[in-house]
């Protein structure tokens, strides 16, 4: 999923609540998922166009109260999800690919998880775990020949990383088992299956 995909649907789910001004969509953003703090209004705007030009979303125009100073006085868009958008949405939260459990689609997915399936909220949880240990295999390795050529700065940078898969990982195995219980049991969407959308 690219990054203006991910964009696209974290953009979807904040808007499946209500109509919002570009700053309020901004601001939503940076307060319910990390990865987009640094979110600018040069990367939101293209893209809330984007998504107007592809019926995903309107754009209404709001007129600014007489009240306002002078220099506030511009007419604000609010933007809001249409049929097409709603769908997408849906269509977004039913699927399960590798590119929901990516670094960059992972926070955002979870995000949404009110609005997902349990066997696919599962299937999410088991793919990133799978992900995340596939990496501590792989910083692991790395670890160890940081330490074999005596490099003590990148070795200690290598086993930092290490420490935080390993305790998302542990956050994984939590969540994966409080999904199951709460469906009644193991569910046949196993982390065997989880890599090969």
């Amino acid at each position: 999923m690219a990054k203006t995909d991910v964009l696209t649907l974290a953009i979807l789910g904040i808007l499946n609540e209500q109509p919002l001004h570009g700053y309020q969509i901004r601001k939503r953003l940076g307060a319910q998922l990390g990865p987009f703090r640094a979110l600018s209004y040069g990367s939101l705007y293209p893209c809330l166009r984007r998504m107007v030009d592809a019926d995903l979303i309107t754009a209404t125009g709001e007129e600014p109260a007489a009240s306002a100073p002078a220099s506030s006085r511009r007419a604000r868009i609010a933007y809001g999800l249409t049929d097409s958008g709603r769908e997408r949405l849906a269509q977004e939260l039913a699927s399960a690919g590798a590119s929901s459990w990516d670094d960059d689609a992972f926070d955002v997915r979870f995000s949404l998880f009110t609005h997902t399936d349990s066997a696919t909220r599962l299937r999410i949880l088991e793919g990133r775990r799978t992900r995340l240990t596939e990496r501590l295999d792989e910083v692991s390795e790395g670890l160890k020949r940081m330490h074999e050529r005596h490099d003590a700065y990148t070795a200690e940078l290598q086993r930092h990383g290490l420490e935080q898969v390993e305790r998302e990982v542990e956050w994984l195995d939590q969540l994966i088992e409080n999904e199951r219980s709460a469906t009644g049991g193991d569910n046949n969407h196993g982390t065997a299956d989880a890599g090969q959308d």
